[in-house]
């Protein structure tokens, strides 16, 4: 059960969703439009060649015969025990159509050749068809500034909270979600408890640097990382295919000067970009360039090399879900041609700007017992010169694991 003080903080997070949401309202996806709720027919149907048109609640559906025959909910097609397909796909007649169409009970009721019956009820055929997907939102989030962050009053969650309550990791799953950061206070200042706290969250993934990794400006890694220098803001591995889903960190030590992390909502941007400069967002998400990772240590040789678009959206909707922004990493844009890639420089320079606005910026100093969670997809992060001994400790997380678990406890995700 949660305490008084932490229902508080879950009203206060409701809250400020919904201020927030009121004065974004350029964002896509702070205005969830779900599909509508269909509770009764009765439902127009139309048959043509290939296809079957439903009218139903305002919504017109196209419904291809072999769609229909693949999707068919009864045992004989799916096993409901593992939640598999059963059906051997390949084997359907390209060109089947029902022999008979009827809707009963808020249910279409389809009898094939050879006289299989399916049975669809019509609000999970609203909801699964192709319009039922480009109506809604895949994630909802609130984009941000600096200001709009501070003034969402967003909450931390305490770590023995997190750590013993399925109710405290909810809410902090639907912060992480919704802003692309969270944090975790009170933690132990050991890489042990750094571990433990992640791992409430997700699988560790393996990458180059280990598992749970530790940092400090000692240059024994090829990653300016390893230094006392400022890092302008960037995304961790974009030269990798798959870019590490989430980032764990945690300062265990500081003694010196300056280090202050720096986060920038890479979507906050992205969507001012496909605001006032609709083609530069086209370019930046059609294009896809090369990023590198080389290393040549004691123990450590490497050569990555990862390839997309530096905005990354759901094509049946358009719904931003990935920046691959780090200027460090980007190698040779060799995959644009000669008559584009002026362009395309034009664009990244107006992204670059929008990412580096002083209102965009939020600074906060990482302190032990402090851990931050870090959406490696969306939040760009960077730091502050410094001075001393700083030491850190972190990770990576899977992010299918991340919004699984999400998804268990009843968010979407």
């Amino acid at each position: 059960m949660l305490s008084a003080k932490q229902g508080d903080m879950i009203r206060t997070l409701s809250r400020s969703v919904q201020a927030v949401v009121r004065h974004t309202p350029w964002a896509p996806w702070t205005r969830r439009t779900p599909v509508r709720r269909f509770t009764c027919p009765p439902a127009a149907l139309h048959f043509h060649q290939d296809f079957l048109e439903v009218h139903y609640r305002g919504n017109r559906l196209h419904l291809d015969y072999l769609w229909l025959r693949d999707n068919c909910h009864l045992t004989s097609s799916n096993n409901f025990t593992t939640n598999q397909r059963k059906v051997d796909t390949a084997s359907i007649d390209l060109n089947i159509r029902p022999e008979d169409t009827k809707v009963e009970d808020n249910h279409l009721i389809l009898t094939w050749p050879g006289g299989h019956i399916s049975k669809y009820s019509l609000s999970w055929l609203a909801e699964n068809s192709y319009e039922g997907r480009k109506q809604r939102t895949t994630q909802p989030r609130i984009p941000w500034n600096a200001d709009i962050y501070n003034n969402a009053n967003v909450p931390s969650l305490k770590w023995d909270a997190f750590m013993s309550s399925d109710d405290a990791l909810k809410t902090f799953l639907q912060t992480y979600l919704l802003y692309g950061i969270a944090f975790v206070e009170d933690v132990p200042a050991t890489v042990e408890a750094t571990e433990a706290v992640s791992l409430r969250v997700s699988l560790i993934r393996e990458t180059t640097y280990g598992g749970m990794w530790c940092l400090t400006s000692d240059n024994s890694r090829g990653d300016s990382a390893y230094t006392t220098v400022a890092l302008d803001r960037h995304i961790d591995t974009c030269y990798l295919h798959e870019p590490c889903g989430i980032q764990v960190f945690h300062c265990l030590k500081h003694e010196g000067t300056g280090g202050k992390t720096l986060l920038v909502d890479g979507f906050y941007a992205a969507e001012n970009i496909r605001k006032n400069s609709p083609d530069h967002f086209e370019l930046l998400s059609s294009v896809s360039i090369r990023h590198e990772h080389r290393e040549n240590t004691p123990g450590h040789l490497y050569c990555m090399q990862g390839i997309g678009p530096i905005l990354n959206v759901y094509p049946w909707n358009n719904e931003l879900y990935m920046i691959r922004y780090n200027n460090y990493d980007r190698s040779a844009t060799d995959t644009i041609p000669h008559d584009v890639i002026r362009r395309w420089y034009v664009a990244h320079r107006e992204l670059t700007t929008q990412l580096r606005r002083p209102e965009n910026e939020l600074w906060v100093k990482l302190t032990p017992g402090n851990v931050i969670f870090i959406d490696n997809w969306r939040v760009l992060h960077g730091r502050e010169a410094f001075t001393g001994i700083r030491q850190l400790c972190g990770c990576y997380l899977t992010r299918d694991d991340v919004l699984s678990k999400a998804r268990t406890l009843g968010l979407q995700a």
